[in-house]
């Protein structure tokens, strides 16, 4: 199970909207297939694992398949996974978690042990989970996992006030160990979403810059209520058909007009108060199958997110400086970070460079599922 997990964690980037999946057939004490789902290569880690053991001449019956999720039950892009191991002989199926999906969850295993396979649930069940939390979510409420990513003094603060910064230019508070990081979680996500206010303080690209590959473009999210976004700022600059911007329900042709046709998409959503309607925004995204966003703005955006109970995960970075009570405070009508920790379902730490990192759960996507004992 080590192993299809690994497997599983090589599909970043490459897996979504579908889930990271691995899978590793074993006889004997030796592994003879295994395979991972690319969603631009259809097959399911299943159907990767058996083919993989055809080419090499290795007969999977008797065998047992270990695999990060749940086999399927249904027909989608391709058919059914728990059909195609009883087909192949498989004669006991490790899993590491049920698929999130209460509506199919359990099937592929009842399907299977009603064949008269051996079905165990349960190992390394939390980091089959942890590698899917998006997926999960998105079938469960229908909207995309958010994760917040703050950058922090140690007193709690975003930044100096702008009267102690440079103009359309970023501050860094954090190492680079930290920022290479933070590299990695845009690398992980389907999109990063930022204020308005963050741009025209910043001018920041916000693009991926890990080099790795990915399936679909980063996709970068700016909430921008008047569209106030500067033509030549580099985000606009730099768009090709990953910008989208949402803006309110206003009677702004010239604009929406012009950045059209730099390659950036607006959308107007309905903006009660003044504010847009940001649960209408994560509406939108899931139906273009965002399973994953990161949310990266200031004061104002991380206050609302918070307020509407919409961040699912934060993870704050904290540098030893200080920017005293003048400083961009982490959270508008929100208490600092610390109450937020203590809000968390379960906390991570780790140091990057001198700077601490705190990641925290707000939400379990997969708490319609209780945990599974390994049966």
């Amino acid at each position: 199970m080590e192993r299809a997990l690994t497997l599983a964690e090589t599909a970043l980037g490459l897996a979504s909207p579908n889930p990271q999946v691995g899978c590793v057939l074993v006889a004997d004490g030796n592994r003879f297939g295994e395979g991972t789902h690319l969603y631009d290569q259809i097959d399911h880690a299943e159907i990767v694992a058996l083919k993989h053991a055809a080419a090499h001449g290795f007969d999977p019956r008797g065998s047992v398949a270990f695999v990060t999720l749940e086999p399927c039950s249904h027909h989608g892009r391709s058919g059914p996974c728990a059909d195609a191991l009883i087909a192949a002989g498989i004669a006991r199926c490790v899993v590491a978690t049920l698929d999130p999906n209460p509506q199919v969850s359990g099937r592929g295993a009842a399907k299977m042990r009603e064949a008269g396979i051996l079905v165990e649930v349960g190992l390394l069940e939390a980091r089959a989970r942890l590698l899917n939390n998006a997926f999960a979510l998105s079938l469960t409420q229908a909207r995309p996992f958010v994760t917040l990513k703050a950058a922090l003094s140690v007193d709690g603060m975003l930044a100096p006030p702008p009267s102690q910064r440079t103009p359309a230019q970023p501050y860094w508070l954090t190492g680079p160990e930290s920022r290479a990081e933070v590299q990695r979680l845009r690398h992980a996500s389907d999109a990063i979403l930022t204020g308005i206010g963050t741009v025209l303080a910043d001018d920041p690209a916000l693009n991926d810059r890990t080099g790795l590959p990915r399936r679909r473009p980063f996709l970068r999210v700016v909430l921008d209520t008047h569209l106030r976004i500067p033509l030549d700022s580099l985000l606009v600059q730099s768009a090709h058909d990953d910008l989208r911007i949402f803006c309110g329900p206003w009677e702004l042709p010239a604009p929406v007009h012009a950045l059209q046709q730099l390659g950036v998409r607006v959308t107007a959503v309905p903006a009660p108060g003044g504010r847009l309607d940001l649960k209408r925004i994560l509406a939108h995204l899931h139906q273009e199958q965002v399973l994953s966003i990161l949310l990266e703005g200031g004061s104002a955006l991380n206050g609302a997110f918070l307020q509407e109970d919409l961040v699912d995960q934060a993870i704050l970075f904290y540098a030893d400086k200080e920017l005293g009570p003048d400083a961009i405070p982490f959270a508008l009508n929100r208490s600092g970070p610390s109450s937020l920790e203590q809000q968390f379902l379960s906390v991570r730490k780790r140091k990057f460079g001198p700077d601490l990192c705190v990641t925290g759960m707000l939400h379990d996507p997969w708490s319609s599922l209780p945990p599974t004992q390994l049966i």
